[in-house]
């Protein structure tokens, strides 16, 4: 937030503008060697206050402040670029300038020889630049500047030209055009320009993500399986545009900051190849191989046994919390692989070489019962629901109980998963047809 008015004096805004000049004139003098006398004396005038503001207002000229810039599009192209904080009424729902607020970040186009004029300009005195006080014609800027009301004010007016578009809006015949229909023979054109300060907040956002330190703590912790407070950001599919080649500071300033760099992301959805659905063949029950064998399952099911381990003899809410997540996590398994087999062909629990118990025959084959009379009359008549419950409740105590550092448990925790189960396929099974 910027300051106010009465935050600023002239002596502020003098001692700014003059440790600028000083830490120029300084870098310069640096490089010079001991015998270059008289380029040392030529320096030491070209930055006396008077002399360097007056170079700054003949250089500003040179340059624009902008959101969008022509350059992009080609680096020899000459036509109008634009400062816009996007469109308001455009709601949420588009990406645009429109939706950076208070974080735009202007960009400069122009001589790259006169980019120091715009570093000036965003020097800040009161909390306030000194772009946004030449702007309001701030009175202790004028001052500041010189004691000639007259020289102050062309000084000012010239920097606020900054904001300004050169000449009158036109394109240009390297530049992308479109001509739109409008009717009757009458075309706009539209000449889509590069929204620079749109691309900057972006490209600082995906170095934050893919190379703060915080990210990469994150990515070594899930390589060594260790916890972390924070996740991270995985970008697929990235290509970096590059714009100015070894000048990136000739497109425009926030180019050069962005070492010339653009970020394309994929704008197509998501593709992936899903495993290959296979019925349960050759075994007696699911439970036994088919599940069982799923590795999702098993990394579900050791993370609730070694949950569990850790919190042994602890009985609060947080723990019963975090047991419930973890057991629905297995819950949601079973019920996705039953959804997965819901897809094959009906029919497929018919054939010679399914061996599945007629429990989880109707349960993982529902639509089967549309061809085959006698299957339906078959699942109408058993408690296959009942049965499927104690057998995954079975299946459930047998692998959190197994092994070296398995867990002792017994008939009330089976009951416990039973129950569990039971309410989970209590609600998939009003969506068998034949129930």
């Amino acid at each position: 937030m910027e300051g106010t008015d009465a935050a600023i004096t002239v002596e502020e805004i003098q001692e700014v503008i003059s440790g600028f000049i000083q830490t120029r004139l300084q870098a310069k003098l640096d490089k010079l060697k001991d015998d270059q006398h008289d380029e040392h004396e030529r320096l030491l005038a070209a930055h006396e206050p008077p002399i360097w503001l007056a170079d700054a207002a003949r250089r500003v000229l040179q340059i624009q402040q902008v959101t969008h810039a022509i350059k992009y599009i080609h680096p020899d192209a000459r036509g109008t670029n634009l400062f816009s904080s996007g469109n308001p009424q455009a709601s949420d729902k588009y990406v645009g300038t429109h939706v950076l607020g208070d974080l735009l970040l202007p960009d400069v186009v122009g001589n790259a020889a006169a980019l120091d004029v715009y570093k000036f300009l965003r020097l800040e005195a009161g909390g306030r630049t000194l772009l946004s006080l030449a702007l309001a014609s701030h009175p202790a800027l004028r001052n500041a500047l010189s004691p000639d009301a007259g020289q102050a004010d062309e000084w000012i007016q010239a920097f606020a030209s900054l904001v300004e578009a050169k000449g009158k809006p036109a394109s240009h015949t390297l530049a992308k055009q479109l001509y739109w229909p409008m009717g009757e023979g009458q075309y706009h054109l539209l000449a889509p320009l590069f929204p620079s300060s749109l691309v900057s907040t972006v490209w600082r956002t995906l170095r934050e993500h893919r190379f703060s330190d915080e990210a990469k703590a994150a990515r070594d912790a899930r390589r060594d399986k260790v916890f972390s407070p924070r996740g991270y950001y995985e970008y697929p599919n990235v290509v970096v545009q590059k714009f100015g080649g070894t000048k990136p500071q000739n497109i425009s300033q926030l180019n050069s900051e962005r070492y010339g760099e653009n970020h394309l992301l994929p704008s197509l959805p998501p593709t992936w190849t899903s495993a290959e659905v296979r019925p349960p063949l050759f075994t007696e029950s699911v439970f036994v191989r088919g599940f069982a064998s799923r590795r999702s399952v098993g990394e579900a099911m050791n993370d609730l046994r070694s949950y569990l381990q850790r919190v042994e003899g602890i009985n609060n809410k947080p723990l019963r919390d975090g047991r419930a997540r973890r057991v629905q996590v297995v819950f949601d398994e079973l019920l996705q692989y039953a959804g997965e087999l819901w897809s094959l062909e009906p029919g497929w629990s018919a054939g010679p070489d399914c061996r599945l118990n007629e429990d989880e025959q109707c349960w993982l084959d529902p639509d089967r019962a549309l061809m085959d009379e006698e299957f339906a009359g078959r699942c109408r008549q058993i408690d296959w629901h009942d049965n499927v419950c104690r057998r995954f409740a079975n299946w459930f105590n047998a692998r959190l109980s197994r092994g070296e550092r398995g867990l002792p448990v017994g008939e009330n925790e089976a009951l416990e998963w039973r129950r569990l189960v039971d309410r989970e396929l209590a609600l998939l099974q009003k969506e068998l047809r034949y129930d």
